[in-house]
């Protein structure tokens, strides 16, 4: 094989040579690369340098048997692997339309996805039986430019720059914990939470200072307490009886229909942040997204 400039209006090396520095990159050796590869050493060697002399620049500095990436080495291997990421998840996405009516990437909040999202999804498969939804996870926004997602939910305010977004519905946060430890600890009143860890989630640093704020409370105990990144697993937390946890009402139903959580102070707050469908400019006519923002508009019509 050999590294050639490909002819076209833009000067791209050929993806074998791509491949091989972006092994050779991250194993920071060649015969690693070659090993991955199925090749030769100085095949992978071959490449590098065929694809040095295209780019007219040194990507590795070689010392006896070592090589490390120069600087412009390793700004150019950050480029190369996210390309060819993108390259791959592209073709998969192309083979998932063979006998698709089209594939959709989402990514959303792991709760609020498990909890009522994939639910209520046999609903769209019934629906629009031909399209398939592949599922990511993302606890914080994200560029579209950089990522194979198609659409996202969001929660937070309607700010995502080169994006569209339709609001989905808001929330209601209210404090809960296990029956026993309700019982045991005389928990009747909002002050006598403060008596208990406070169970925290990481992406929602301010919620029970904002709760405890609107209950007249003082917020000094606010992040005092184990913090958790999902609030699956603040819930969970709960229902083992290591505090009480402030989490939206939505997303701990199952628990307190069964009554393995109780709402110890009834007293919920809403916020001016809400859920949010995203997707890019650049998706905006896309068959599937256009199915699933309609089909999922209709699901959330009148939860406020």
């Amino acid at each position: 094989m050999t590294s050639e400039i490909v002819p076209g209006r833009l000067s791209v090396p050929s993806l074998s040579a791509l491949a091989a520095f972006e092994a050779a990159a991250r194993h920071g050796s060649f015969t690693r690369a070659a090993e991955e590869l199925n090749l030769t050493q100085g095949a992978v060697s071959r490449q590098v340098a065929l694809l040095e002399q295209s780019l007219g620049l040194s990507l590795f500095e070689r010392v006896k048997q070592r090589v490390s990436l120069t600087p412009a080495g390793a700004a150019y291997a950050a480029e190369v692997r996210d390309g060819l990421s993108r390259l791959a998840a592209a073709t998969l996405s192309a083979m998932a339309f063979r006998g698709a009516a089209g594939l959709l990437h989402l990514a959303i909040l792991p709760t609020f996805g498990t909890r009522w999202l994939i639910p209520r999804l046999p609903r769209f498969t019934e629906a629009h039986p031909g399209v398939t939804i592949n599922f990511s996870t993302r606890i914080v926004p994200f560029d579209f430019a950089h990522d194979p997602a198609d659409a996202a939910i969001h929660f937070g305010h309607p700010v995502w720059p080169g994006a569209r977004l339709h609001r989905l519905m808001g929330e209601e946060v209210v404090p809960v914990a296990a029956p026993a430890l309700v019982a045991r600890a005389g928990l009747t009143e909002a002050a006598d939470l403060l008596r208990q860890p406070l169970l925290q989630q990481s992406t929602r640093p301010r919620a029970w200072a904002d709760w405890l704020e609107t209950q007249g409370l003082p917020p000094e105990r606010a992040l005092m307490g184990p913090r958790f990144e999902q609030f699956a697993m603040v819930a969970q937390a709960a229902v083992a009886g290591l505090g009480i946890a402030i989490v939206p009402r939505l997303l701990v139903e199952d628990e307190l229909r069964s009554g393995v959580l109780v709402i110890p102070v009834d007293r919920p707050v809403r916020g001016p942040e809400g859920y949010y469908l995203v997707y890019p400019e650049a998706k905006a006519s896309l068959p599937t997204v256009i199915a699933f923002r309609d089909w999922l508009l209709g699901e959330c019509e009148g939860t406020g």
